[in-house]
């Protein structure tokens, strides 16, 4: 049996359990959570260099993978929660782990600072987990109707009591601003610490846990019909996510450089989002056609093009493009 100290940590970063202990089908979860991951980013990455016109930040189809990725990867955390802590918490071992993700989630931050200074990452899913890992600890061993309340009222919250008043900077992270700030990645308090309550409560409810593994072996042995990359994913998804984005966008980064993109091809995709959008308003069809033409080509000649495409416009940037769109709106024939 290999030493516990050599188990690979894991994006959780929850206590460790024994490797004797470990359900293949948890770190399956994990492991398609990581491919799915892997996907969304590296449509991001092509997106962002112009290679693809999809809008992968902004549309919904896109919007709703990405909740269901890091939905996935917080109710594992409750899951594993359950699991680490069914003997005991082994507190060493604990503390340790929460220091290399909170190192690692802070580092996330300094990078992106650095890369993406107006839309950082200040309060990613690492962040989330860091948190939800120490205050998920007050729930493993609650009342399941507590649970349960506790997770139905983090839904709650943001609908109910979002408001100005979280606006400030230091409460943005809570989730109830009145806003969603400008962030790669944005996992706040509520509503996904409800996620991470559902997952104590599913684990604590499912009969082979609560009854300590009667189903282990069984279960166990369905590892050997996962394919072996899904399941060492899984059991390494903490390195895999720190290091798959800046692999992909050096990939990707290098291939812009090598073959660039025609970032001209995004304009009739821009007209018809940008129309879309206008007549949504209420405006004339073919006066919100014109304007949104004319805003592509003055953006396009005042270099405003790339870093529109790439949704990377800085607040100068952006005060310039809304002074063209209203100058093209007063006058959308003017190009």
């Amino acid at each position: 049996m290999p030493n516990r100290n050599d188990e690979p940590m894991r994006l959780d970063a929850s206590a460790a359990v024994s490797p004797s202990a470990r359900l293949p089908l948890i770190d399956a979860a994990r492991g398609l959570a990581v491919a799915a991951m892997i996907v969304y980013h590296f449509s991001w990455d092509l997106r962002y260099f112009g290679f693809i016109t999809a809008d992968v930040a902004d549309d919904l189809g896109w919007r709703i993978f990405a909740r269901l990725i890091a939905g996935s990867f917080i109710f594992v955390v409750g899951v594993s929660l359950v699991l680490a802590t069914r003997n005991g918490l082994h507190l060493d071992r604990y503390v340790k782990r929460l220091a290399i993700l909170v190192v690692a989630a802070a580092a996330i931050t300094l990078v992106t600072r650095f890369v993406f200074p107006d839309n950082f990452i200040f309060f990613g899913i690492l962040h989330h987990i860091a948190l939800a890992s120490v205050l998920g600890l007050a729930f493993v061993r609650a009342p399941l109707p507590i649970v349960v309340a506790a997770s139905v009222l983090c839904f709650a919250l943001p609908p109910l009591f979002a408001g100005p008043a979280f606006d400030h900077p230091a409460l943005v992270w809570l989730g109830l601003a009145s806003y969603f700030p400008r962030s790669n990645d944005f996992v706040p308090v509520f509503p996904w610490f409800g996620v991470v309550l559902a997952g104590i409560a599913a684990a604590r409810l499912a009969p082979s846990i609560a009854a300590g593994f009667p189903l282990a072996p069984r279960i166990r042995g369905y590892g050997e019909q996962v394919p072996r990359p899904l399941l060492w994913a899984g059991r390494h998804s903490l390195a895999i996510y720190l290091l798959h984005q800046p692999i992909l966008l050096g990939m990707v980064y290098v291939a812009a450089q090598v073959a660039p993109p025609d970032l001209l091809g995004f304009e009739p995709a821009f007209v018809e989002s940008c129309a879309a959008s206008c007549i949504e308003s209420e405006a004339e069809a073919g006066l919100c056609r014109q304007t949104c033409e004319c805003l592509a080509e003055r953006s396009q000649g005042e270099g405003l093009w790339g870093d529109l495409m790439g949704e990377t416009l800085s607040e100068d940037q952006t005060r310039r493009y809304f002074e063209l769109a209203d100058a093209c709106r007063a006058a959308p024939d003017a190009r």
